[in-house]
């Protein structure tokens, strides 16, 4: 007996249309993962925000990153963010789509945006470095149910 596949029972996309999807996606979208190598290397032309309150900011935040709730990036952001750069936006996590609307607000001023998948919440489930309120850098240990743990990498 053949049991039928919940997969396949839609087929997948023809190959052009999964590589328009796909790399639209990419064109869209980094995750917690290349913004950390990224800022742990000094690389150019990204700059992060966190969309939050300040409540949240100084909850924990990215270390690095500009401070610029939703509602303040259409008065604020050209004084604060140089043009030429690709704006990163973040919010909570995968159930806020606070990072979507801060994504909106800096395409409707013209900027490269993209959304940190995942959000602050992977971010801290992955162990990256948080600063607080009190300006303290404090590492938590990687949630091992969704990052690698032992040293090794998904080398995605």
């Amino acid at each position: 007996m053949t049991t039928a596949s919940a997969v396949t029972r839609i087929p997948a996309a023809a190959n052009a249309e999964a590589l328009a999807h796909f790399a639209a996606r990419l064109a869209f979208e980094t995750d917690v993962s290349d913004v950390a190598a990224d800022l742990a290397a000094g690389a150019s032309g990204i700059v992060v925000v966190d969309s939050r309150s300040i409540e949240s900011w100084n909850q924990g935040h990215i270390e690095g990153a500009i401070h610029l709730p939703t509602a303040e990036i259409a008065e604020r952001a050209a004084g604060l963010i140089q043009r030429d750069v690709t704006v990163v936006v973040y919010c909570w996590g995968p159930g806020c789509n606070g990072a979507q609307k801060a994504a909106l607000e800096f395409a409707k001023l013209g900027y490269a945006v993209k959304e940190m998948i995942g959000g602050f919440e992977y971010w801290a489930r992955e162990g990256f470095p948080v600063k607080n309120g009190a300006g303290l850098v404090t590492r938590r240990p990687a949630d091992s149910l969704t990052a690698p743990t032992s040293g090794i990498s998904c080398a995605c």
